[in-house]
């Protein structure tokens, strides 16, 4: 029970986060199939519909916005420059995965090792008090609980936590962003969670009210 309660809790979370309007996903599909039929106007409504989200998954990587806006920047300007746009099922899973080879390639090159294609284990993932909107005082001591257990959490852990609950995305999109396979994300999820339950269970105010 108290597993349900906490998915729960962090979709409650993620869903009062989330701006007015959620993107369509079917909107999504036309507008990349318009823009690789070259209708460029179509990436500048998919970069404007999605910059928002880019933004928030990119700044839980790299903290330095410059480069993070850059990265942005250079994405859209080779997808424009693309004469094969490749065809995608997901466009958000496909700019959240780019956007995020982007910039570890980006950090790898800075502090001059190899790039990687995922997370290393001393990369921070950060998941903050701006993740979540605290529209009312009684969410307050949760959220606040919530994110204290997840900085607990590896950045991998934090990583499908925040792209399954906050953006809501499928184990297909999650496992294609984090290049691991479907059983993985969903072994992985499922251990970030009993983690969190552990850490929480010593925190039982966070299932009141």
């Amino acid at each position: 029970m108290i597993y349900y309660v906490f998915t729960a809790s962090l979709r409650l979370l993620a869903i009062q986060r989330m701006p007015e309007g959620l993107i369509d996903h079917n909107q999504d599909i036309d507008c990349w199939q318009a823009f690789i039929e070259g209708n460029r106007e179509a990436l500048g409504q998919l970069f404007r519909r999605h910059y928002a989200d880019l933004f928030r998954y990119g700044n839980k990587i790299c903290a330095d916005t410059e480069i993070l806006e850059d990265c942005i920047q250079e994405l859209f300007i080779e997808l424009w420059q693309s004469k094969n746009p490749p065809p995608s099922t997901s466009v958000k899973a496909y700019l959240l995965k780019a956007i995020k080879y982007k910039l570890l390639k980006a950090l790898h090159k800075r502090a001059q090792v190899k790039l990687q294609a995922e997370l290393p284990e001393n990369q921070l993932f950060e998941m903050c008090h701006e993740t979540f909107i605290i529209d009312k005082q009684e969410h307050a001591e949760k959220t606040v609980r919530v994110i204290n257990a997840l900085a607990q959490l590896s950045a991998r852990q934090k990583e499908i936590i925040y792209l399954k609950f906050y953006q809501n995305l499928s184990y297909e999109e999650v496992s294609d962003i984090m290049n691991i396979n479907y059983q993985v994300a969903r072994n992985l999820l499922s251990q970030a969670i009993k983690t969190m339950k552990k850490i929480l269970q010593k925190l039982p105010l966070l299932f009141l009210a």
